[in-house]
């Protein structure tokens, strides 16, 4: 095989090669054994609701960066203080503003981030209701083919 063979070869393993390394499992959630039953929920609910901010399309539950493991740190310490839940969420965005919330709340700098879809949405079907009517006009205004015998009539009426 030429080396220009080789390089296709390798090319076209590449995914199948990436493909069969093991995936990243879930990160370990390291709830210290202070926390009891309840607290150890909390903690897995909180972090489930904040964004890690490298990975930014992941929880810090679900990411192995270490800022995330240092939000989870933090998470854990505030809950083994007795901060309740808000506190935690109110700390997170302060420090890091909203963004860390991975449901951001509606507010004057985020009512297009929710309404957006349904804005896109409910243009898409206004164009489409607009082409339907230019359509449904269209075939009321073109006039309908003429009979054949009565065009023939008309010619033969014409002739001397």
């Amino acid at each position: 095989m030429s080396p220009r063979h080789w390089a296709l070869a390798l090319l076209l393993a590449l995914p199948v090669l990436a493909a069969a390394q093991p995936q990243a499992e879930e990160p370990p959630l390291t709830v210290q054994a202070t926390l009891d039953a309840g607290q150890q929920e909390r903690y897995r609910r909180l972090i489930h609701e904040l964004r890690c901010l490298v990975c930014q399309n992941q929880t810090i539950a679900d990411s192995n960066a270490p800022l995330a493991q240092d939000l989870r740190s933090q998470v854990e310490r505030q809950i083994a203080e007795g901060r309740s839940d808000d506190d935690i969420r109110h700390y997170m965005t302060a420090r890091y503003g909203d963004f860390v919330l991975y449901k951001p709340p509606v507010q004057r700098n985020t009512v297009f981030l929710w309404a957006g879809p349904f804005l896109l949405l409910l243009g898409a079907l206004a164009i489409a209701l607009r082409q339907l009517l230019r359509r449904r006009n269209a075939a009321a205004i073109t006039p309908a083919a003429p009979d054949p015998q009565a065009l023939q009539k008309l010619l033969d009426e014409d002739r001397p």
